[in-house]
């Protein structure tokens, strides 16, 4: 099974979220249904990556960042996350307490080791914070995993 790890943009906006979901279901058809998802289930990139995983077949496994992660997400979020969450073949618990920008680095890393190829829905900038997608990517290049960037014509960032 190819296991393919999530890092991307929260707060799309709508336009960009149907892009950005197109784009994702474009890239793993080319693996589905032989495919894991490794995902954090945050809005945005990660919740488009995991329903598109899903739906196409694929399985899925969810790697939680910390105790309080699911709380500090957008509460229009909670119902994809735990929909989500249900469905997951396996579950990776970091022991970190806090959400915070470390427990989510954290999270991306094992996400990447895990990995055969990294996903990253990225304008390619730099992060906002420490942990963000830029910092993920480097990661993994890093580490010799393949990323491939998904941020389609048209997309846009909050």
């Amino acid at each position: 099974m190819y296991r393919i790890a999530i890092s991307g943009h929260r707060g799309l906006p709508a336009p960009t979220v149907s892009l950005v979901d197109q784009a994702l279901r474009a890239a793993l058809a080319e693996r589905a249904p032989d495919v894991t998802g490794v995902s954090c289930l945050a809005d945005g990139a990660d919740q488009i990556f995991a329903r598109a995983v899903t739906d196409l077949g694929g399985t899925l496994e969810a790697v939680i960042p910390a105790a309080e992660y699911r709380e500090k997400l957008p509460e229009d979020s909670h119902p994809g996350y735990d929909d989500l969450f249900a469905r997951d073949a396996a579950v990776h618990r970091l022991p970190f307490t806090a959400s915070t920008p470390e427990s989510h680095m954290a999270a991306s890393k094992l996400m990447v080791d895990k990995a055969d190829e990294l996903y990253a829905v990225w304008d390619g900038k730099p992060a906002r914070s420490y942990g963000g997608t830029a910092d993920v990517v480097a990661y993994a290049r890093e580490r010799s995993t393949p990323v491939r960037v998904i941020w389609p014509d048209g997309a846009q960032r909050d």
